[in-house]
């Protein structure tokens, strides 16, 4: 058994196998994506190429106001103020004209455009609240009754008021006549006072004249008086320059003890501060000092521990013995049915109030309808009135020329308007006769002045022998001839 052949039993051998975990997936082919298809396209609309009717609505209210106003502006113009002429000379008006110019033209760098003025609407709209219709249907409620009562009392046969009516209306008509004709009397009259009080002022104008000349008159004889007077000051002004020159040379000594007064004064101020600088030095220690403190007892504070978690069972009561006592929970709960009711109720309330609201919206309905047969009416009847009116203003106006007092009052004006043309046309000649005469005599003073400085300096020259005589007499008569005038005299050699 030992020395016999062995035979040896066969193993199986693991085979390596490679992963297949690295090999690639095929790539999956993708999904074509869908093209999206736009939507057609809308037209543009045609409001984009027409202006917006708005601006046609604004334009025309524009043009409207424009023509209002410049209808106002003519009769403003037409008929201006009563009592007086509020027109401006010529002259006035160039001058204002001028300075508006100049003002316009500083302003010109710094131009901001000017927002328009809010269109003004004559008839302004009422805004139609329940309000204003409930008050507008009382009011025509209550005129209906006072109707009805005065129909009921003329069927009981009462007195119809329509003569004292007419009687009443007559008399206020020539209460009116009578307002009217006063009125226009006292234009007249006011006309009338600035007439005169026009006059008097052309007549003062007159007396100041006078006046001013016999102010310059003295004027210039003070500015003589005051021209010596400034000579003796100057005098006595280099008088005193003198004593005051004298008096300079003895303030050396004086300086100099100044001078050591004020080292004394510097000596006790640096003692004094920094005395007040060593207590102001104690002072920031000691604070400094204290606050170190407060900040380590701040630290010290800080450092004790502090329970922040606190358990709370919700489920429990607070354990005061309170019959009222309850858990949060079940308070919670309470809250919960509460705000349940309160919602329901609030549910019904709103039903109720829009079932009222709808109610009353149709009793406006109809209430309006009432109110605009009331307005047609009363238009109607505001036309006849307008018509009764423009007949008496008439009528009032005629009356009024009628009158002997308008007329004797403008006869007046026209006297005194036409006296005071006739004293303003004199006193135009006047001043344009003295502005020649005054222009004639500056020009004399100017001639005469110049022949006098001329004369000086030719005699200044011949004294210095700078020209001979021959020559100082050509230049003379040169002079002469260029001003017009003949010479009155030859120079001396």
């Amino acid at each position: 058994m030992i020395n016999g052949p062995n035979f040896v039993k066969g193993f199986r051998v693991t085979k390596v196998k490679e992963f297949s975990l690295t090999k690639p997936k095929p790539r999956t082919i993708p999904v074509p994506q869908k093209i999206p298809t736009q939507k057609p396209h809308q037209p543009v609309p045609e409001s984009t190429y027409r202006s917006p009717k708005e601006q046609e609505v604004l334009q025309g209210k524009k043009l409207t106001n424009r023509q209002k106003a410049e209808e106002l502006l003519i009769e403003a113009n037409m008929e201006q103020f009563k009592c007086a002429n509020p027109e401006k000379s010529e002259k006035t008006k160039r001058v204002l004209s001028e300075i508006m110019r100049e003002e316009d033209n500083k302003m010109a760098f710094n131009k901001v455009k000017v927002q328009h003025a809010p269109m003004k609407v004559d008839n302004v709209p009422v805004r139609l609240n329940a309000a204003a219709i409930l008050r507008e249907r009382a009011l025509y409620q209550r005129q209906v009754e006072e109707e009805l009562s005065r129909i009921e009392k003329l069927v009981d046969g009462a007195r119809d008021p329509s003569e004292f009516l007419e009687w009443q209306r007559q008399m206020h008509a020539r209460d009116l006549e009578k307002q009217l004709a006063d009125i226009e009397c006292r234009r007249l009259e006011g006309k009338l006072s600035r007439e005169e009080a026009l006059l008097a002022r052309q007549n003062l104008i007159q007396e100041n004249k006078k006046k001013a000349l016999i102010k310059k008159e003295e004027t210039e004889k003070l500015m003589r008086v005051y021209a010596e007077k400034r000579l003796q000051e100057e005098k006595e002004m280099r008088d005193l320059v003198e004593q005051v020159s004298e008096g300079h040379k003895n303030t050396k000594q004086a300086r100099m003890k100044l001078q050591k007064y004020k080292q004394q004064i510097v000596q006790e101020v640096a003692e004094e501060s920094r005395e007040l600088l060593r207590q102001a030095l104690e002072e920031a220690q000691e604070e400094l000092r204290k606050k170190f403190e407060l900040i380590r007892e701040i630290r010290a504070m800080e450092s004790v521990p502090f329970i922040r978690q606190t358990l709370v069972d919700l489920t429990q009561t607070a354990g005061h013995g309170l019959n009222c006592e309850m858990s949060i929970v079940e308070l919670r709960e309470r809250l919960a049915l509460l705000k349940e009711a309160e919602r329901k109720a609030e549910e019904e309330k709103r039903d109720q109030i829009l079932e009222e609201k709808q109610l009353k919206q149709q009793h406006l309905l109809d209430t309006l309808e009432q109110i605009s047969l009331h307005r047609a009416a009363q238009a109607k009847a505001a036309v006849l009135r307008l018509e009764e009116k423009k007949s008496k203003s008439q009528l009032g106006k005629a009356a009024i020329a009628n009158n002997d007092r308008v007329t004797e009052l403008q006869r007046k004006l026209e006297e005194k308007m036409t006296e005071r043309k006739r004293q303003a046309e004199a006193l135009k000649l006047n001043a344009q006769r003295s502005t020649s005469k005054s222009c004639k005599n500056s020009y004399e003073e100017k001639h005469w002045k110049e022949l006098e400085e001329s004369r000086e300096r030719q005699a200044q020259l011949l004294q210095y022998g700078v020209v001979s005589g021959e020559t100082a007499n050509r230049m003379a008569a040169y002079q002469a001839a260029r001003n017009g005038t003949s010479q009155a005299y030859v120079m001396p050699s």
